[in-house]
């Protein structure tokens, strides 16, 4: 098992738009599966590139539910409809939580570690997880779209 050192607020990285992309290899599979060991160890349901140190636009998702992993290289929401309002952290931000609004469902565009696209829909939560994950690639951190930050205390009773 592989794991990788999570980057954290403020490194710049986390703040810059990633780059396509191109090469669909070994090294593309390596780094999907390293990201996947990595977001696991570290108890997370998704992880963009930037949060490893890499400048690209790959993502993995994995929620919990059943659905299980998904590899996001490239994606790109299509579809966005209805809100949903609920508790986000961050591997990034340890220790900080936040009431965040993202959409109910959305319908997005990717490729695979193959480089072969793919349609995904979700709702809920594995559609919160995967706009907080493709935000990650675009720069945005879901500090900028936090309505209330919440304290670790109040998140126990939460749950």
């Amino acid at each position: 098992m592989t794991t990788l050192e999570i980057v954290k607020y403020p490194a710049d990285i986390l703040e810059q738009k990633c780059k396509p992309v191109t090469k669909f290899d070994q090294q593309l599979k390596r780094t999907l599966n390293h990201m996947y060991e990595t977001m696991l160890a570290a108890d997370g349901v998704g992880l963009a590139a930037p949060q490893v140190g890499i400048n690209q636009q790959i993502a993995v998702v994995d929620v919990g539910d059943g659905s299980g992993r998904i590899d996001l290289v490239n994606p790109k929401i299509l579809v966005k409809r209805g809100e949903q309002v609920d508790i986000e952290g961050c591997l990034s931000f340890p220790g900080l939580y936040g009431t965040v609004s993202r959409a109910q469902y959305v319908k997005l565009k990717a490729q695979n570690a193959h480089g072969k696209t793919f349609i995904l829909e979700a709702e809920d939560f594995l559609a919160r997880a995967l706009q907080h994950e493709i935000d990650h690639l675009h720069g945005i951190l879901f500090t900028s779209k936090v309505l209330q930050y919440i304290d670790e205390e109040d998140l126990e009773e939460v749950e």
